[in-house]
């Protein structure tokens, strides 16, 4: 397994991992990643906005099997957001979460002071994962939020 940056070839790829994690969920509505305008072109949202970053996970295929991204939040100083952490069910259960986003607060310590994100509190396994990786929850969001759905919030000390 190899994680990097992502590559406009890889578009495609984890725009559909994104799509069918929602599904599984019943979270294809609006208020979710699912009807992000950039959602078709991470490659190139990414790359155009400073402070920015999404990494693809890659199987022994070279088959994209998973990504995250890191882009700065809101009008918060200092602050990010940890962005479009999604799997493919097979490669889920392998600690494949924990590696992506290893690699995105190791970047993201090196241009914030804080790591915000949002989730469900229904996504049970995903919030166990961002609390033992040393999130708290928070009350309430932060202001400037565009997803209206999300019912868990988290920040973390870089």
């Amino acid at each position: 397994m190899q994680i990097r940056e992502i590559e406009e070839k890889d578009n495609r790829a984890i725009e559909q991992i994104i799509k069918r994690s929602l599904e599984s969920f019943g979270l294809d509505i609006p208020g979710t990643a699912y009807f992000d305008p950039q959602l078709s072109n991470l490659a190139q949202f990414y790359n155009q906005q400073p402070g920015a970053k999404y990494w693809v996970a890659m199987d022994e295929q070279d088959e994209v099997i998973g990504g995250v991204g890191i882009a700065p939040f809101g009008d918060h100083p200092g602050v990010c957001e940890l962005q479009k952490l999604y799997i493919t069910p097979e490669a889920q259960g392998m600690g494949l979460s924990r590696e992506l986003v290893a690699v995105a607060l190791d970047f993201a310590k090196n241009h914030y002071t804080y790591c915000y994100l949002e989730t469900l509190e229904k996504l049970q396994v995903a919030n166990l994962l961002y609390s033992k990786l040393g999130f708290r929850p928070l009350e309430r969001p932060l202001d400037g939020s565009d997803h209206n759905v999300m019912d868990a919030w988290y920040i973390k000390e870089l």
